[in-house]
């Protein structure tokens, strides 16, 4: 058995870990998020969101999961929150905006479970834990 191979994470319900396969598949996502660190790159994207994500290679899905600002689909395909961020900054976002919009929670309502120490461990830990749902 390779052990590299093995990706025990995988069990982890809810969460996608930024491995070496994500990253390959996310290269160009990320790639053309870290675009947006320029002034005129960012310009350019809100001036025309489609044009400038037809000039990186791509797949539709992840220019279908950017213009809708899906970033769990946007990690699911390979992105990184890190370089994902750039887009909720282009957007006028903060941080913590865009990962309450990802957890289905309003601002208010994800900035108070975190300040109350996130979420509970109990039946996330593994997804076999959901087999009694």
């Amino acid at each position: 058995m390779n052990m590299a191979l093995d990706k025990p994470y995988k069990d982890v319900p809810g969460t996608t870990i930024f491995d070496a396969e994500q990253s390959r598949k996310g290269y160009w996502l990320n790639q053309f998020c870290m675009s947006l660190m320029k002034a005129e790159n960012r310009a350019r994207f809100k001036a025309d969101e489609r044009a400038y994500l037809d000039e990186w290679p791509m797949t539709e899905e992840q220019k279908q999961a950017v213009l809708a600002r899906d970033l769990n689909r946007c990690i699911a395909l390979g992105g990184n929150i890190y370089f994902l961020a750039k887009i909720g900054a282009t957007d006028g976002k903060s941080f913590q905006q865009m990962a309450g919009s990802m957890t289905g929670m309003t601002e208010e309502e994800y900035r108070n479970m975190m300040i109350h120490g996130g979420r509970s461990p109990d039946g996330n830990r593994y997804t076999r834990e959901w087999e009694d749902r």
